[in-house]
């Protein structure tokens, strides 16, 4: 199986043997898992182009590698388990040979809808063992997979089928969340109506006994035709860069980008960093409190535990129903040993007070993990004092969905921790500062851009259908280097803190949100003429959504704003809904048309004092304006 680090030493050791000899390090690694046909050729790569590939020559099925392999020792352990949104609903598991049963009948399923190796299946569902068990029955048969966040809005949603050009999209009937039920299959009939041509077929699992339009030419039940499919599945053996899935992601411009994935690099980074960040046990139980809909539940809710022969956990609801006390209770039902969240998920559980964690026995938990934005130091104290008791190292983990894994972190009980650093690189990652020149920063105690030198096995491929984009965004900044799009901090033992986004991306509870895109849905709105948004810094989210909005005549009163926030949520979904919306006479512009959002940020943040010279503006006057109708 994969190495393990078990100390300090062990972790220098490694991490020089990657930098100094990256592809002997990777091979060996990858020469744990099953391949059809081992590879000769470990690592390709340029920057430039960008182009990288990894163990290009080898064939595996990253399936296989998370069922089959672990069957005759560990095939009776729990591989899922599933903890239902109703309270009063009993826990399911599947272990490996069932989870393997099930998924090998849900492949059959696609197949006999025609659906084969490089066409692309969107799954749209809920947190519930059918979303995992789809992800790996598409990888299984070789279908592309692509996970959109059931929170998306029908226009969202069409969008992503459309670009990726997919012939299935699965689904649910319905959703529960909290005591919500969220109907689901009403947004993707929705999302046809509005295009989505080269959907076929739409698979819908019956979550729910409420009853849903149906059109007998494209839809399929999942009970119906996924019970009667055979038990076994002959996996496809897949080249190691062939594509895995299709994650979209915000990025700095309107259109989400779909970010690329490919089988063998994945595999290999995605379970050594499981290991080696949670330091997994066997025996022990694993909770990922993310959404699949997103990469942390890609990489550490499906493929990295199961690839690492865990169990793992996974939950429908939401962490404040029916009470704040409902992780915790989880976490004491199940003996959870390891616990990944989110800062926001932290903040707002810390608002609703101590007593709720002080009824439950955390006293199994070894580890707990923060992901999704760096976590503010007030929230690590408490994370620290009331669910690990002290006890429990917190790992601050910083990564990307162009990442694939997490790239710095602490290692729980090997190196230090120190509130708001993301801390030391993985073994593979050499992670450096720039100045804007692109000039390397080597001291310590210094601030510059995040930049990471070499590929690492599951670094970004390509952007879905705009190999161009890939290069602009990622490749173009700084010659030879990957660029994060991070600001970031090291401190004078090297430590690095991660502060943010550079370019015009918010992170919202964890959840990256393009400026352009939100701009964009507001502008929808027939009564606005511009709009410009901002982050500015958030209580509970983290950063919070800031719009500046000129409108045509209209009463700018509460009933506006409401008109504008559902805009946005039909054209992207609520996770996008400004927090505040300011009516303004004029945005400030330079003399070529563009919008200073650095001017904006500052009066978003309550900063307006010292905002610079903006004498260079072409309508300097309207600043003043703004800073008096400011939302404090």
């Amino acid at each position: 199986m994969t190495h393990q680090i078990k100390n300090l030493a062990e972790y220098q050791e490694a991490y020089r043997r990657s930098i100094e000899d990256p592809s002997a390090f990777w091979k060996e690694q990858a020469e744990t898992f099953h391949w059809f046909k081992p590879f000769t050729k470990v690592l390709h790569w340029d920057f430039d182009k960008p182009e990288v590939r990894w163990f290009e020559d080898g064939q595996l099925n990253i399936s296989y590698n998370c069922l089959d392999r672990h069957i005759s020792s560990i095939g009776d352990q729990t591989a899922i388990l599933w903890e239902p949104n109703d309270v009063t609903k009993p826990a399911k598991s599947y272990s490996y040979k069932h989870l393997l049963a099930e998924v090998c009948q849900c492949a059959n399923a696609l197949k006999s809808r025609g659906i084969k190796k490089g066409d692309r299946v969107i799954l749209y569902m809920p947190m519930v063992p059918e979303l995992a068990i789809a992800v790996l029955a598409c990888a299984r048969i070789g279908a592309i997979h692509s996970v959109v966040f059931a929170g998306f809005s029908a226009q969202a949603l069409c969008d992503r089928v459309d670009d990726a050009q997919a012939s299935m999209i699965i689904c649910s009937d319905v959703n529960h969340r909290g005591n919500k039920l969220i109907p689901v299959k009403e947004v993707v009939d929705n999302a046809m109506d509005l295009g989505c041509n080269s959907v076929d077929t739409v698979l819908v699992y019956q979550n729910g006994d409420t009853s849903v339009n149906w059109s007998d030419d494209v839809d399929v039940w999942w009970h119906e035709l996924v019970s009667i499919q055979a038990k076994e599945c002959s996996p496809e053996p897949m080249n190691a860069e062939d594509m895995l899935f299709i994650l979209y992601t915000s990025g700095s411009t309107g259109k989400p980008k779909g970010v690329v994935h490919t089988c063998g690099g994945y595999m290999v980074y995605t379970c050594y960093s499981f290991k080696n960040v949670f330091q997994y046990q066997p025996g022990d139980i694993y909770w990922c409190t993310a959404d699949i809909g997103w990469i942390t539940g890609h990489s550490y809710i499906v493929y990295g535990p199961l690839l690492a022969g865990a169990t793992t956990l996974m939950f429908e609801g939401v962490p404040t129903y029916p009470d704040a006390g409902r992780f915790w209770d989880i976490c004491e039902k199940h003996q959870v040993n390891q616990f990944y969240t989110a800062p926001t998920a932290i903040r707002a559980l810390m608002a609703k007070g101590n007593e709720w964690p002080a009824k439950y026995d955390l006293s199994s938990i070894k580890v707990l993990g923060s992901v999704g934005e760096p976590i503010n130091e007030e929230a690590w104290h408490w994370y620290d004092t009331h669910i690990g008791k002290g006890k429990a190292p917190i790992v601050d983990t910083w990564w990307q969905t162009e990442t694939g894994g997490i790239l710095i972190t602490p290692l729980p009980g090997i190196t230090d921790t120190k509130p708001t650093y993301a801390s030391y690189p993985m073994p593979g990652i050499e992670a450096v500062l720039v100045d804007s020149d692109g000039n390397e920063l080597h001291d310590n105690n210094v601030e510059g851009l995040l930049c990471i030198k070499h590929p690492w096995p599951s670094i970004i491929r390509t952007t879905y259908g705009d190999h161009e984009r890939c290069r602009n965004v990622y490749f173009s900044a700084f010659k030879g280097k990957y660029f994060t799009g991070d600001g970031a901090r090291r401190d004078e033992d090297g430590r690095i803190r991660v502060i943010g986004r550079v370019d015009d991306v918010i992170n919202v509870s964890g959840h990256r949100m393009g400026t352009a895109e939100v701009e964009n849905a507001i502008n929808e709105h027939p009564k606005v003429i511009e709009s410009a948004v901002v982050g500015y810094p958030h209580d509970i989210k983290g950063q919070g959504i800031y719009a500046y909005v000129i409108t045509a005549g209209m009463n700018l009163d509460d009933a506006f704003r409401q008109e504008i926030l559902a805009t946005v949520v039909r054209e992207i979904g609520p996770i996008a809904k400004p927090d505040k919306i300011q009516f303004v006479e004029g945005l400030p512009k330079t003399r070529s048309g563009k919008i200073m959002r650095r001017i904006l940020r500052k009066i978003a943040a309550k900063d307006a004092e010292n905002l610079g010279d903006i004498s260079t503006l072409l309508n300097p006057e309207v600043v003043q304006s703004i800073k008096e109708g400011a939302l404090v």
